[in-house]
């Protein structure tokens, strides 16, 4: 009798336990994809995130057919606009990354874009990656939610005033005391430079314009005393404009640290291996001495296995598993040239010398570095 009545027991508990659980679960064998129902709601989750060939930002730039490029409305040397065409450092790595998806480099559409707006609209997915001589900081790697690939320009922030108000190379806080300093909204500029006054014991009057444009016109106009944002910057507008007897840029040392690079969306590894070798491969080349020119001949002579790993020739499994064509990196060269050519065609003109600057290969005592490609 209590046999039976246990048995019951064990019975009722199992029905119980079904009529209180109708959800069943799918799980496909390498499909890394496990489906659950429970209720009325549907939940599915992809084991590693959504990347590769089946979705992630690869997949849509594929499907689409271009990349999508989000860019400066203008910065000389990193965004020259000119009608319909696109020129600069950070065109030119936009450009390199639609090489080595499509083997073609004019496969990228532009998107100009405010610095006030730019992680908006990327996280929005209106383009597919941002160079945008964007600076890599905590918050934005945190409360912002960017992550960033490898620096493409080491810069720092300056002050630019006209040498008639008394302004020279030497000036420092106490020669801004109670000036009105313009800016562009959204940056970082805005921070550093009140930092930098208040250290040195000066009072400011800060005005944020909303475009580059806005903020050297009101220096010509004389409604601004002076001007700061990266140093770069500053220097390309006063070649552009015509201004270098006229406009001085200070202090001596930059007053904060501006690494420039890529930004990409959170949550996508697949995409962001790409962004960053792209980028990586540039400094092996330029470290190798190898050039847009003389990359066919390195390559038939086989003499380099680095090289020929690049080229995809051998171990051809370390391009294929990011997904895009095996000769993928050797495009990015043949077609944009390595860091030190990119470098010389877009920023060398403006008087921004590379040689011993943080910009020159680590070789030569600048920070330029990539890992090793193997």
């Amino acid at each position: 009798m209590i046999r039976r009545l246990l048995v019951l027991l064990v019975a009722l508990t199992m029905v119980a336990a079904a009529c209180g659980d109708d959800s069943t679960t799918e799980t496909t064998a390498g499909s890394g994809t496990t489906e659950t129902t429970a209720g009325s709601g549907t939940t599915e989750t992809t084991a590693g995130g959504s990347t590769g060939q089946g979705g992630g930002t690869l997949a849509e730039v594929q499907a689409r057919g271009v990349l999508n490029c989000g860019v400066s409305e203008g910065a000389a040397g990193f965004t020259n606009i000119s009608g319909s065409d696109f020129s600069g450092i950070d065109v030119d790595y936009c450009r390199a990354v639609a090489a080595a998806i499509f083997g073609d480099s004019n496969k990228v559409e532009f998107f100009p874009v405010s610095s006030q707006v730019r992680f908006d609209n990327l996280k929005a997915g209106q383009y597919d990656v941002l160079f945008r001589n964007t600076t890599w900081t905590a918050s934005r790697d945190t409360d912002v939610g960017m992550n960033f690939g490898p620096t493409t320009y080491f810069d720092g922030q300056g002050v630019m005033g006209p040498k008639s108000k008394g302004f020279t190379a030497d000036s420092g806080p106490a020669d801004v005391d109670g000036l009105l300093l313009c800016t562009s909204a959204g940056t970082t500029s805005e921070k550093n430079v009140a930092e930098w006054a208040s250290l040195g014991g000066a009072s400011i009057r800060l005005e944020t314009l909303e475009t580059n444009e806005d903020v050297y016109s009101a220096m010509i106009d004389g409604s601004c005393d002076m001007a700061t944002t990266d140093a770069s910057n500053l220097v390309g507008e006063r070649f552009t404009r015509g201004f270098l007897d006229d406009w001085v840029i200070f202090p001596p040392s930059n007053i904060s640290k501006e690494p420039l690079g890529p930004a990409y969306r959170e949550g996508d590894d697949e995409w962001a291996d790409i962004i960053d070798w792209t980028v990586y491969v540039t400094f092996i080349a330029a470290e190798k001495g190898v050039t847009s020119a003389t990359i066919d001949a390195e390559i038939a002579s086989g003499a380099d296995p680095e090289l020929l790993r690049m080229a995809g020739l051998e171990s051809s499994e370390i391009v294929a598993d990011l997904g895009i064509q095996t000769d993928g990196f050797l495009q990015v060269i043949k077609q944009i040239g390595n860091y030190n050519e990119i470098y010389e065609r877009n920023l060398t003109p403006l008087g921004l010398s590379q040689a011993g600057s943080l910009n020159a290969l680590w070789t030569e005592g600048g920070l330029i570095y990539a890992p090793p490609f193997r």
